[in-house]
């Protein structure tokens, strides 16, 4: 697989995804999905949520000169935002000049907790449990064989403890579990409620909540890269000046949480498109990264940037990313599929490790225009197009009227609707 896809953004839809199905072998059925409507039926909407009464279509884009750990991948993304999709790709070559992105995970290890009051000792009932840890674990996996099988299941135990609440001491079982390449959550779910009843036996206590965490810290991604400042350079910047500009930047977002807050939404702006567009839960994601960047106790930038020995700019990205292959929306939906197979992935860690490639890729761009133009010149030229279609125009009115809105640096509805009049006078 190649994913430079050089002059992509100037052909017709239908000519990139011709050239994507090349690349990525989707058969005719599958290039019909993204031609036609309806790759998901309403019968597959209605068995999929409650109450179903149509479908939402988002654009489905494809991000292109992603190289990680040596390999090329095409990235699908799912998102409403002009200019996510267009800076992901710009990032990635020039991040795939110097070298590609570096990523590494952990294992897919899920927490599931299980709550338990009543309790005359929450400190004894820690230790009861830990003394039978063991039973508790082969109970936990004694309802799912296959899970086991593939070398997952319940692998150990943990016991947190709330002295003082306003319900009384209260003491949390947490479940650690391996899902393998599911997201996890039906799993461990099912696994907290299969031990309940032990629980309630060893402890004397009642057991509440048996619930999965979002905050999946056990089951990390990490991405990072290395750019040369002559790859930063700009017409009245020296690639040295924009390093330090964007590390000015970085310091501001890892001390002020509001300006973090941003920040790290940038970073989502890359990954959740993906994470939407493979079936996979990005609330889920969400929460867990947000949780993690305050996990020092102060919400702060969930990347590092730095400049290494050399002089050359270095961002590393590190979050939990409960992300799965199997089970869900991700064997569900057509589209999660037909994404999964553009990807090039083997596993759901795999997957996860990508993502990650995309968020920092998405950060970088931001932090760039950011610390240079301003956010607004590269963002406002794409958000040009979607104000020219509101207007009216046609696909061969829309480029003219980009191209003078930008010129103008006039970016607005009533301008596009005046220069729309003036193209058709």
């Amino acid at each position: 697989m190649n994913s430079k896809l050089p002059n992509f953004r100037k052909l017709t839809v239908s000519e990139r995804l011709k050239e994507v199905a090349k690349i990525a072998g989707f058969s005719e059925q599958q290039q019909q999905l993204l031609e036609n409507d309806g790759a998901l039926s309403p019968d597959l909407a209605n068995g999929m949520i409650e109450n179903v009464i149509g479908k939402f279509e988002l654009p489905f884009g494809v991000a292109a000169n992603f190289q990680i750990n040596g390999k090329d991948h095409l990235i699908p993304m799912v998102v409403e935002e002009p200019s996510v999709v267009a800076a992901a790709s710009y990032m990635a070559k020039i991040v795939r000049e110097n070298g590609g992105f570096k990523t590494s995970s952990t294992e897919p290890l899920m927490r599931a907790q299980v709550q338990i009051l009543g309790l005359d000792s929450v400190e004894i009932a820690k230790q009861i449990l830990l003394e039978n840890k063991e039973q508790i674990i082969q109970l936990a996996n004694s309802k799912d064989k296959f899970l086991i099988s593939l070398g997952g299941g319940c692998k150990d135990i943990e016991v947190h403890l709330f002295e003082s609440t306003q319900v009384g001491p209260m003491a949390v079982m947490h479940l650690i579990v391996n899902v393998c390449d599911a997201m996890g959550a039906n799993t461990v779910n099912t696994m907290a409620e299969t031990v309940t009843p032990l629980v309630e036996k060893l402890t004397g206590g009642q057991v509440r909540l048996r619930i999965l965490s979002n905050l999946a810290d056990l089951r990390l991604v990490s991405a990072e890269l290395t750019v040369r400042p002559d790859q930063l350079k700009q017409a009245t910047l020296s690639g040295e000046e924009v390093i330090d500009r964007m590390i000015e930047a970085y310091e501001f977002a890892a001390i002020d949480p509001y300006r973090a807050a941003t920040h790290n939404k940038g970073i989502m702006n890359g990954i959740d498109p993906v994470i939407v567009a493979t079936g996979n839960d990005w609330r889920a994601i969400e929460a867990g990264a947000h949780v993690y960047a305050v996990k020092n106790g102060h919400y702060t930038s969930l990347t590092t940037w730095k400049k290494d020995a050399q002089g050359n700019l270095v961002g590393c990205l590190e979050l939990p990313m409960a992300v799965g292959l199997v089970g869900g929306a991700t064997k569900t939906h057509p589209l999660a599929q037909l994404s999964i197979q553009m990807l090039n992935i083997k596993s759901a860690n795999e997957l996860g490790e990508v993502i990650a490639a995309v968020g920092l890729a998405q950060n970088m761009a931001a932090m760039r225009a950011l610390a240079t133009e301003g956010i607004q010149r590269g963002h406002m030229a794409l958000h040009a197009r979607n104000i020219a279609v509101v207007a009216g125009a046609k696909p061969d009115e829309v480029d003219q009227i980009i191209a003078q809105m930008v010129a103008e640096h006039d970016v607005r509805n009533d301008r596009a609707l005046e220069l729309l009049t003036e193209l058709r006078g």
